[in-house]
């Protein structure tokens, strides 16, 4: 069986979706702000831009573009989810040994346009998709309202 192989492309725009390892917790929505912290620090220490993102209780939807001589999406996602639950032991919500993250990770190169609307659109719709909320605005962990905002 031959390994799996990731696309690296320098600059590319990608989808990722990573998963709780207990799916039946509500840790990143539960425990949001030290997501944030941990994003933010990935962010400047490994440059990324957010195009969207959906904070789900046991997953995370994000579309990210990396700089353009860059294409080490693993290290920025192994980051987060280590900083995350760095966090989560250190305010003793998990025991130091308990897995907090599927080892693995789901990506997709963005190909064009198209299929960036498409992707955006699904980490959108998702809080309404797995039944969360009735109206996509109402989620308060998501870029939505980002793209919706009311004209100033």
């Amino acid at each position: 069986m031959p390994a799996y192989r990731r696309l690296y492309i320098p600059g590319g725009t990608y989808f990722f979706t990573v998963n709780l390892a207990d799916r039946s917790r509500r840790l990143l929505t539960d425990h949001v702000e030290s997501l944030r912290q941990s994003w933010r620090e990935v962010e400047e220490a490994h440059a990324f831009t957010t195009l969207a993102a959906v904070v789900l209780p046991d997953r995370l939807h994000v579309i990210w573009t990396l700089p353009p001589d860059d294409a080490d999406f693993s290290t920025r996602l192994r980051l987060l989810k280590s900083g995350f639950t760095r966090r989560l032991r250190a305010s003793g919500v998990t025991a130091p040994r308990e897995k907090v993250w599927q080892n693995r990770f789901w990506e997709h190169a963005i190909r064009d346009d198209r299929d960036l609307d498409a992707h955006i659109n699904y980490v959108h719709f998702n809080p309404v998709k797995h039944g969360h909320v009735a109206e996509v605005s109402d989620w308060p962990y998501s870029t939505w309202k980002r793209y919706h905002a009311p004209d100033a």
